[in-house]
Formats: C-alpha cells, structure tokens, sequence
C-alpha cells in the first residue's frame, strides 16, 4: 500500500528530526538505514514539491508586467 505523501512543512520538520537523530549516534546501523532511505524519499517529494511554484514564479511575473503594459497603455 501506498503510504500518502505528507505536505512540504510536515516532510520538512521530519526530516529535520531524523537528521537531529541521526547526528545524536544513539541509534543503531539498521535504524541509521531506515531513516536515512525516508530521508531521500522525504527530500525528493520536498524537491517535486517546489519544483512546481519555482515553475510559476517566472510566469505569473511575465503576466503581471504584460497587465502592467496593457493598462499603461489605454
């Protein structure tokens, strides 16, 4: 089963917390494994999550400086 992607902030703070776990040494080889393969998983989903507004930035300015043109103009 799937398990369902959590939103950027959630991933973000968990992630911050296994690296605080995985810096502190108390914990085994095997648990170090586990949450350093959750780690790429959370970090590629963070990626593919501001992957899509960095897309959009460039173009909702492009459409705001054509308003901009567009009302200066009339």
């Amino acid at each position: 089963t799937s398990k369902k992607q959590p939103d950027f902030e959630t991933a973000l703070v968990e992630l911050e917390t296994m690296v605080a776990s995985l810096e502190q040494g108390d914990i085994s080889l095997e648990e170090s494994l586990k949450l350093f393969e959750r780690g790429v998983t959370l970090t590629r989903h963070c990626q593919t999550s501001l992957k899509e507004p960095a897309q959009k930035v460039p173009i909702l300015l492009e459409i705001s400086a054509e308003q901009e043109a567009f009302e200066s103009d009339e």
